[in-house]
């Protein structure tokens, strides 16, 4: 049976508020209204390990006069598309060493972006003073900067071959979008029917079932109706099918609705992950408080290592 959670880990764990698939969209959507065919002149890494194991050289190298041709995400991932006409040539494109490769003149690659915890991306005019903790700099030909700032530093960048987009580590083995026709209510019933987890861990694991971190783990479980700690095979067809349902609507209403927060990259201080979530929210960090539905008390405990917010009227099975 999970432990209760004490109060003080449960506020260190609240402190942050990591940025789930909803606010990775509105990055996304933000990136591409100010980046989009906008060439990069220059670009400055200031921190060894965001681009590891790729050298400085290679990696500005590569980017130099490439355009930016599309923004897009692969669950939190973020994907910068580059048109490599006008980037210098530099022999290999990948530090695979594989001589298969062509030159990036040829190759059009793609930049990957994974925020972690605390990556954020700013756009800032020439004279703008920089912030805190920007470890890449990207120097556009309008004179603006893309900044990449990362207090915790778990933030990582890699340059990929868009041919070979699909075979990269962490993006090869992601569940399908929840929002593509291969999230089925049929591909959901076959993955449950293969688990003896628990649901709320088997809905964190992304390679099951994309884009719910804790929070919106939290909030599906609690519109779905069902108790988070409920053996995933155990669940009857007509609940999966509830929880199908549950997942789209609340990712959508966070996307859609302005439940999430807006991404400002011109913003000064940068933005807070989840600065609007509260009025969203109808369990996660309302321990305590009585249900949005039915007055009983929310409970709290961890599970998993997170902490698991739930009804224990609404969700008792």
């Amino acid at each position: 049976m999970p432990k209760p959670i004490s109060r003080k880990d449960a506020k260190a764990q609240r402190k942050i508020k990591m940025p789930e698939l909803p606010e990775v969209e509105h990055v996304v959507r933000a990136l591409r209204c100010v980046v989009l065919r906008r060439r990069i002149v220059a670009s400055e890494i200031r921190l060894r390990k965001l681009i590891s194991p790729t050298a400085f050289s290679v990696f500005s190298r590569r980017l130099q006069g490439a355009t930016i041709a599309g923004v897009s995400r692969r669950g939190k991932f973020i994907l910068i598309e580059l048109d490599p006409n006008g980037a210098l040539p530099h022999g290999r494109a990948s530090d695979t060493r594989d001589a298969s490769l062509k030159p990036a003149r040829q190759q059009e690659l793609v930049l990957v972006v994974h925020l972690r915890m605390t990556g954020k991306f700013l756009y800032l005019s020439a004279d703008e003073v920089l912030p805190k903790h920007a470890h890449a700099i990207f120097y556009f030909d309008n004179d603006r900067r893309l900044v990449f700032r990362d207090q915790r530093q778990f933030g990582v960048m890699k340059l990929v071959a868009k041919s070979r987009l699909s075979k990269t580590k962490g993006i090869s083995d992601l569940a399908p979008e929840p929002f593509s026709d291969d999230f089925s209510l049929a591909y959901l019933k076959e993955t449950f029917a293969r688990s003896r987890r628990s649901l709320k861990t088997l809905l964190l694991d992304q390679t099951k079932v994309l884009g719910l971190g804790n929070i919106y783990a939290a909030e599906v479980l609690f519109r779905a109706r069902i108790n988070p700690f409920k053996i995933a095979t155990t669940l009857s067809s007509r609940r999966v099918e509830r929880l199908h349902q549950a997942i789209l609507d609340v990712l959508s209403d966070a996307i859609s609705d302005g439940s999430t927060s807006r991404v400002n990259l011109e913003h000064p201080n940068g933005f807070s992950y989840g600065e609007a979530f509260e009025r969203f929210w109808q369990v996660y960090e309302r321990e305590g408080e009585p249900c949005v539905k039915c007055g009983a008390r929310i409970r709290r405990i961890t599970h998993g290592g997170r902490s698991t917010y739930w009804c224990p009227r609404c969700q008792r099975t």
